[in-house]
């Protein structure tokens, strides 16, 4: 079918802590069947995919990964909040940078939910990790875009070019780095009530968790690619 299918399919079921053996019985399949179902050795037909998705409370469309929303709904550039616009936006909401202006909505929203997320964990030396990961990826993002006008004036920066795009690449790793040792640590201290499902985000965040997991998956078809 897609290789989303069966990732999601597994995801799903774990997310309500349901048993292999409880979600085949309630789906009417053997659990052999749905074991091959959720690792992708086997397709199913029309009438599986409806049955799973009535029974997960979902679209067939999130279940075939089509959609980032579990209802199988797409955002638009109006769906997103304007609480972080920057400066005047009436020439970003042309028809020629509608699309920019979707995508920066799409990030300003997902970083809102990572922030959020960090605030839970209370998890200090996580959240700086990450804060200065997001702090060098801007960084060069700014530099890039400055670079495309070549009467910029580079003065501006007190690092060379090159100097400044590989130490931040660098930077991002070590930062990158002390987030995973940093995650790790806090496992210890996780609990029921802090785990987070698709259900959860959709549920606390609702567009800008769909932001979040269209940028997730868009993120995966760029390295794929």
């Amino acid at each position: 079918m897609n290789n989303d299918f069966p990732r999601i399919l597994a995801l799903l079921r774990k997310e309500r802590n349901l048993s292999q053996k409880q979600a085949a019985n309630d789906l009417g399949v053997a659990q052999a069947l749905l074991s091959h179902y959720e690792k992708g050795k086997r397709e199913c037909g029309l009438a599986f995919l409806v049955k799973a998705a009535d029974y997960y409370n979902v679209s067939a469309d999130y279940l075939l990964g089509r959609s980032a929303s579990s209802d199988g709904s797409f955002i638009s550039e109006n769906d997103m909040p304007d609480a972080h616009e920057l400066g005047d936006d009436k020439a970003a909401r042309t028809a020629k940078n509608i699309s920019a202006t979707l995508a920066k909505k799409m990030i300003i929203g997902g970083i809102d939910v990572i922030y959020s997320l960090l605030c839970k964990t209370n998890n200090p030396k996580l959240t700086s990790a990450v804060s200065e990961f997001f702090t060098l990826t801007i960084y060069s993002c700014f530099r890039l875009v400055y670079r495309s006008n070549p009467k910029n004036n580079n003065n501006i920066f007190s690092l060379k070019e090159e100097t400044a795009f590989r130490a931040a690449n660098a930077g991002r790793l070590l930062c990158e780095g002390r987030a995973v040792i940093a995650a790790d640590e806090s496992t210890n201290n996780t609990n029921e009530h802090s785990q987070v499902t698709t259900a959860s985000l959709e549920s606390d965040y609702n567009k800008q968790a769909i932001a979040l997991m269209s940028l997730v998956k868009n993120s995966e078809r760029i390295i794929g690619s």
